[in-house]
């Protein structure tokens, strides 16, 4: 039987058949220290999640860790793609978001490597979205207190004002707008227009959940515990937060001149399958 290809809102097309389910993207930069716990933690979860790693050109040998573990549990369920250099999260997160939009992955997961996210959540995301509905599930460490460990003062602060200031810009409900563990029905990554996605660091956190909102899609914020690494080197930078600083300001600004209009793959079909009149 031949597959059926729609158009999926990115420049690639989906193959209709042979459809999976849930696959996990792990962006990682040098995370030899973590990458092989938080495999085998996600490979031992039920229901099963597959994993997708994006590694920029680690020169700790990440990347052959994880192709040692592709050996082990297959190429099947632990994918990698490796690129060239530092080209920043926002970026790996489109390039892995268009992979399992190509490869026909239902619920789509972010996740980082360092074990910040507890990936025992992943199913209390998956439930969030699968049984309960909702379009966006994102693990959130302020919709119920404060719920960090191991950070400085400071920087909790830093975090939790950054919620308000979105908030307050924006208007979007979400407290951890710049929460990183979350999982996309892929529905969301069809609507989005995903090569129009600008920011890379805690700015394009933002700006999925922002658009993802602005297109009317069901948002939940599920309460977790965020416990800073202990392992590696983390990435956060000032130039980050300057980003999503005057990013959300953009963000707004932009969204008075653009139309969130959704096109469902079951709108295409029904256009495309409607006989043609002589």
């Amino acid at each position: 039987m031949e597959a059926l290809s729609v158009f999926t809102g990115t420049s690639t097309p989906l193959l209709m058949n042979g459809s999976k389910e849930r696959i996990v993207v792990i962006p990682t930069y040098n995370e030899i220290e973590n990458i092989e716990t938080v495999l085998r933690k996600v490979m031992s979860l039920e229901p099963t999640f597959d994993v997708l790693i994006v590694d920029d050109g680690s020169p700790d040998g990440t990347a052959l860790k994880v192709k040692q573990l592709q050996d082990e549990f297959g190429d099947n369920r632990i994918h990698l793609l490796e690129r060239k250099g530092k080209l920043g999260l926002g970026t790996a997160y489109l390039t892995a978001f268009k992979y399992a939009l190509k490869k026909g992955y239902q619920y789509i997961f972010e996740m980082d490597a360092d074990f910040s996210h507890n990936p025992d959540d992943l199913v209390r995301l998956w439930r969030a979205c699968a049984e309960e509905g909702n379009d966006l599930a994102i693990g959130s460490r302020y919709i119920q207190g404060v719920n960090v460990v191991n950070w400085p003062m400071g920087r909790v602060l830093m975090s939790y004002f950054a919620g308000v200031y979105v908030r307050f810009i924006t208007g979007m409900p979400v407290m951890d707008a710049t929460a990183g563990f979350k999982c996309y029905r892929r529905r969301v990554l069809e609507a989005i227009d995903l090569d129009s996605i600008r920011f890379v660091g805690y700015a394009f956190q933002i700006e999925m959940k922002f658009t993802s909102w602005k297109y009317g899609f069901k948002l939940k914020e599920v309460p977790i515990i965020f416990t800073d690494r202990t392992k590696g080197v983390s990435k956060m930078s000032t130039k980050i937060f300057k980003e999503a600083f005057l990013g959300v300001i953009q963000l707004k600004v932009d969204s008075f001149f653009k139309r969130y209009i959704r096109e469902s793959v079951e709108t295409f079909e029904a256009i495309k399958l409607e006989p043609q009149r002589s």
